[in-house]
Order: structure tokens, then C-alpha cells, then sequence
């Protein structure tokens, strides 16, 4: 049997792949005569090809092709926007068919102007935009416009006094009287509304510049300073009588100085002699100190947040209605008082 008989599908396979290389090598030689047949070039860019303009930019088109042009419907604060607008933005409850223009319209929520809603990047569609809260730092957007501070960044707002709110009094109501006289000496005995009792010890009498009480409550509160006695009428006899009077010095840090001049009886009126250490429970409604309260004594320091260390603001009288807090304005460096109802913040101007 021949070779080629053996081999016969060698011999195909071989014959095969010689015709392939002539049919590439007999392309490749025309290809240099495409210019000469036809009298055109496919080489340069599409402005410098007459016979296919623009012909760099097919590449890029079926490239593109290949791009994601998927669409998803997006949203602002839950509520869907459509990304094909055929209608008005906003348009007005009163007049339905009639669009808003923000840029040269009415106010939406007056006093903020329209353009203020688009300079910052808000919502004004909203009923209650005003009173909204863009950066949850305890300022509405109505607060952050009249401040003129920014409504997106926490770290911007207005004063942190205009969130300090006079939540309850919180005030002890006590008594000091005096018992028996020693010649200029005497003994005490105190009370308070929270049922703290204290009296000077059996047998010894308070001098004169001496403290008292000495343990207990109110210890070595208070400094007796001495006696004074005084003619006045008796309501209930008509007839001057002599009414001994003890005069007694308050130590406690926010009263020290304070004198109280106190009759020796005072029973059936001993609420007219009685004092009080006022105090009030204080929230600050702001940058996350919503909620948490603070009990300051009157006439003392605080800072803002009550943390802080710069005590700047001061409590300088409680009353069971009202709160009246001191503090430097930031921008003048003057001297404020803010009066504060109970349950309220303090009434700014804008």
C-alpha cells in the first residue's frame, strides 16, 4: 500500500492549511492595492477619510454599546422622585395648576426665601420644612435661617442659650429659729419642707461669730452674728412691745454674706421668716443633650453644654414661674439676661 494511502488524512489536513496560507497571503497583497483600484485610503482618522467620514468614532459607538444604562427610580427621605420630570417641581396648594418659581416666586415659608432652600440643598415642598431639622443638632431650619448659621453641619448653629429650658423650680424652703436666749447667745432649731431637722445641743448656747449647727444637716451652714432688740407694736395687744431679733450670716458658697435677721418667736407666722434655697432644673434641648436635665442653685456658674468647663452662664434668679439666666453675647461682648418661663425657652428676636 502507497504512502499516500496510509496518510490520507495527514495529507488533507497538510493540503488544507497550504490553501488557508495562500488565501491570507493573496489578501494581504491586495490589500496595499485597495488605493489603487479605488482611488480612495482607509488609513487616518475620520476627517481625513473621504470615503467613510467620521470613521474613528464607529469604535467608540460599538464600544458604548456595552455601557450599563439601567435607571433606578431614586429617593429623597423615603419619598420617590421622578427622574423624568414632565410636570412642574412645585407647584401651589391654593392653585394647582399654576408652577412655583423658587427663583423669582413668593416665598414659600416666609420669612426664608426661596433661594435660601436651594443655596443649602433643602426640601422646601414639605409642609413643615420650617420647623424640620436638616442636621439633628436641635435647631429647626426656621432657627438655622434667622441665626444664620448652616443647616447641614451640626457644628453650626445658633447660641446653645436659645435651647435652655426652665423645666420645674426645684427650691428648698427652710426656717432657722432662734429658741432661748443667754444673755447674747443663743440656740437654734431648723426645718425644710424635705423633713430635715437640726437644733443647736442640749446645754450649749451659740456665741456670738460662732457656727452652727455643728454636724447634721446644715452643718456649719450658718454664723450667728449677734442680737438686736427692737420696740414695735403687737398687732394683737396694740401696745409696743420688745421683740428680740438674732442675726444670722449664710456661709453656703452661692448665699455666703447673705444676713438674715430673724425674730426670737415666730410661731403663727413663721412662713413670713422663712427662706428658701432656690434651684432649678435646667435641659439643654440641643446637640444631643435632649432629655438629660441639670439642677443649678441660683446665683451660681454653669456652662453650656453642662459639662463644659467655661462656666460663662450664671443663674441669677429662680423663681417657681421663671429662670433668669446671665450670659456674654458672643458677637458683642455684651452683658445678656434672658427671662425663661417654666417649660419654655428663652423669647429671642430674630
Amino acid at each position: 500500500m502507497s504512502w499516500f494511502s496510509q496518510n490520507y488524512e495527514k495529507a488533507a489536513v497538510g493540503g488544507a492549511a497550504v490553501a488557508a496560507l495562500a488565501f491570507v497571503l493573496l489578501g494581504w497583497s491586495k490589500v496595499g492595492s485597495v488605493t489603487e483600484d479605488f482611488n480612495v485610503s482607509t488609513a487616518g482618522t475620520g476627517n481625513n477619510n473621504p470615503a467613510v467620514p467620521s470613521a474613528d468614532l464607529v469604535p467608540k459607538a460599538v464600544a458604548s454599546l456595552g455601557l450599563s444604562r439601567s435607571l433606578a427610580q431614586a429617593k429623597v427621605e423615603d419619598r420617590p422622585v421622578d427622574l423624568f420630570t414632565g410636570i412642574a417641581l412645585f407647584i401651589a396648594r391654593s392653585e394647582p395648576a399654576k408652577a412655583v418659581d423658587l427663583w423669582r416666586g413668593a416665598p414659600i415659608h416666609p420669612p426664608i426665601p426661596n433661594i435660601w432652600w436651594i443655596q443649602n440643598g433643602l426640601d422646601p415642598g414639605f409642609a413643615d420644612s420650617p420647623s424640620r431639622d436638616a442636621d439633628d443638632d436641635g435647631y429647626t431650619n426656621l432657627e438655622e435661617f434667622l441665626g444664620k448659621t448652616d443647616p447641614k453641619d451640626p457644628k453650626s448653629h445658633p447660641p446653645l442659650i436659645n435651647k435652655l429650658k426652665y423645666e420645674k423650680d426645684d427650691s428648698l424652703n427652710w426656717f432657722v429659729r432662734p429658741v432661748f436666749p443667754d444673755g447674747d447667745n443663743f440656740t437654734f432649731q431648723y426645718g425644710d419642707n424635705q423633713g430635715g431637722k437640726n437644733r443647736s445641743k442640749t446645754g450649749l448656747t451659740v456665741k456670738p461669730g460662732e457656727l452652727f449647727f455643728t454636724d447634721g444637716v446644715m452643718k456649719n451652714r450658718f454664723k450667728y452674728l449677734g442680737l438686736e432688740k427692737r420696740m414695735e407694736m403687737n398687732a394683737a395687744t396694740h401696745t409696743n412691745t420688745e421683740v428680740i431679733y438674732a442675726k444670722i450670716e449664710d456661709q453656703i458658697d452661692n448665699k455666703k454674706g447673705t444676713v438674715y435677721e430673724i425674730p426670737q418667736f415666730v410661731e403663727g407666722n413663721a412662713q413670713k421668716f422663712s427662706k428658701y434655697d432656690r434651684s432649678a432644673e435646667l435641659t439643654l434641648e440641643a446637640i444631643g443633650y435632649e432629655g438629660k436635665s441639670e439642677t443649678i442653685k441660683e446665683n451660681t456658674s454653669f456652662g453650656l453644654p453642662f459639662d463644659s468647663a467655661k462656666k460663662n452662664y450664671l443663674l441669677k434668679k429662680v423663681t417657681p414661674d421663671d429662670a433668669e439666666v446671665e450670659y456674654t453675647d458672643a458677637a458683642t461682648g455684651a452683658k445678656k439676661t434672658v427671662t425663661i418661663h417654666k417649660g419654655s425657652f428663652p423669647e429671642t428676636s430674630p
